[in-house]
């Protein structure tokens, strides 16, 4: 059967997931956990960075699907989009046992809907923006819950913060249009250009989906835009043309007034900017009750009549200019979330701002620090995309200056690697040395010889002056990272593929030759 008319209070229930380890569904799981929800779940047996974060939590995994799996308790089952449930055998078995199906992104929808949400979206950047958000969330102390797609140390390691149940904030995903399932009253838009081109035809197509996303806003619905991104923009002046009713609020270097970013500053092991903060009786909407030309007039340089801004200035110790931009879009969330929401005064949550935010020390996967040994650091990073490539690059370079930048990447699905192919080839020109692997599949699409990890390669080998690599198993690699890396490397595994195992392979072998020493 399907779910009820009232799902959310389907989620009250003990619940049963399917493909627990997605970084969706194991923060989603940690999150009823918390709530008092009995939880379990399975999965591949293959290792994901998630294992970590459902064993912290207390939740059984059983590994590989079958029917049997399906505990007798369980009373709703939800899952993965990666797994169809017309043919998966633990699916079928629910919906003979008359058991009640939620995909992950109706169950997060279900969530958001029973209390005031916030959605964060973006191709690059929505988690780490999340992240902060909710670092920033427990630091204040709000009355407030978060969801994050990865464990984050400031928050214990843990991909969930339950401080209260006064308002939600959620890093929501795009793909197949996921995040229209979600009841938003701020929409946070980090990012906007072609991804997933298995589903998305283009980048108009893309682009309409997240202007469906906005149009999900209530009467005088917060849209948060990065007044840097063409995409993001676009999409801020498409949806204030439509609806005056908006209040439309940019971020970033290129904004204007409250959450104007400036003086952005990286060095060894810091990245330092300020963030405008509007004084008291000014305006913060930039299109609240203007006309659609006023809106889009004012779009182009930010808020017009925001009045004089202090200056917040803020510290993160995390690589990388656009993290400056991911911190003001995570101030501005739960500073207007606070007030929208008549839980406190934005001074309240400005005044924890610069503390929490010394706090913040990433996220798993996101320019995550896994050890140092033999002089190299190893660092892991999930981009995926072209444009993440290149920003991470650049952000370790500025934060570790002076050393050589040593990237292991592993692309993700066909279809992403034959579209963006020249892309990621350009990317991939701002490391010292590249490594590369065949490409990590997706459940969701079938293999057409049209592209394979060598196609990458050698594009990749025309262009690059230096070092570049390839084996196409990960743990086959090792010999080559022991002949390529120096002391003084930066090596950083990147990519939505398992080849962060190799980092950790590579930092286990220099430590273990370290202690023979």
């Amino acid at each position: 059967m399907a779910a009820t008319a009232d799902p959310a209070s389907l989620l009250q229930q003990p619940a049963y997931i399917v493909g627990i380890k997605g970084s969706g569904t194991a923060a989603l799981a940690e999150l009823l956990t918390q709530l008092g929800v009995s939880v379990s779940g399975s999965d591949t047996a293959e290792e994901f960075f998630t294992d970590a974060m459902l064993q912290r939590a207390g939740i059984p995994v059983r590994e590989g699907f079958a029917e049997e799996n399906l505990p007798a308790e369980a009373e709703t089952v939800i899952y993965s989009a990666a797994y169809d449930p017309n043919t998966h055998p633990e699916l079928l078995a629910a919906r003979r046992r008359g058991l009640p199906l939620l995909s992950y992104t109706e169950a997060l929808g279900a969530f958001s809907a029973g209390l005031p949400s916030i959605a964060i979206a973006g191709v690059h950047g929505k988690t780490t923006t999340t992240a902060l958000a909710a670092t920033l969330l427990r630091e204040t102390g709000l009355p407030g819950a978060a969801l994050v797609g990865s464990s984050v140390p400031s928050l214990g390691d843990r991909a969930v913060h339950v401080g209260g149940n006064r308002f939600f904030v959620a890093e929501t995903c795009e793909y197949k249009r996921h995040f229209l399932s979600f009841h938003p009253r701020i929409v946070v838009i980090t990012s906007v250009e072609p991804d997933h081109l298995d589903y998305y035809r283009d980048y108009e197509d893309i682009r309409d989906a997240f202007l469906e996303l906005v149009a999900r806003l209530p009467q005088r619905g917060i849209l948060l835009y990065c007044a840097d991104d063409p995409g993001a923009r676009d999409v801020a002046e498409r949806s204030g043309a439509r609806r005056a009713d908006l209040r439309i609020i940019g971020y970033g270097e290129r904004a204007a007034g409250a959450y104007a970013v400036r003086s952005v500053e990286q060095d060894a092991g810091v990245l330092r900017f300020s963030v405008g903060i509007e004084r008291s009786g000014s305006r913060v909407d930039d299109a609240g009750g203007r006309s659609a030309g006023e809106s889009a007039r004012a779009l182009e340089g930010g808020a017009a009549d925001e009045g004089e801004a202090a200056s917040l200035q803020l510290r993160l110790s995390v690589p990388g200019r656009h993290n400056a931009l991911n911190a003001a879009a995570a101030l501005a969330a739960i500073e207007l979330a606070a007030e929208e929401f008549g839980l406190a005064a934005r001074g309240e949550v400005r005044d924890r701002a610069p503390a929490a935010f010394e706090l913040f020390r990433g996220s798993a996967r996101r320019s995550e620090l896994v050890g140092e040994a033999g002089g190299i650091t190893i660092i892991d990073d999930y981009g995926h995309h072209p444009t993440a490539i290149r920003t991470t690059i650049a952000g370790l370079r500025a934060f570790y200056p002076g050393r050589r930048i040593v990237v292991d990447f592993m692309s993700h699905t066909y279809t992403r690697t034959a579209a963006l192919l020249d892309e990621f080839a350009t990317a991939l020109q701002e490391a010292d040395a590249v490594l590369l692997h065949k490409i990590y599949a997706s459940a969701r699409e079938q293999y057409t010889g049209s592209v394979g990890g060598t196609d990458l390669f050698e594009r990749v080998a025309e262009k690059h002056p230096g070092p570049v690599r390839y084996s196409d198993e990960v743990l086959d690699a090792l010999p080559i990272c022991r002949s390529l890396l120096e002391p003084g490397d930066v090596f950083v595994t990147m990519g939505a593929g398992d080849n962060w195992r190799l980092g950790r392979a590579v930092l286990e072998e220099l430590s273990y030759k370290r202690s023979t020493r």
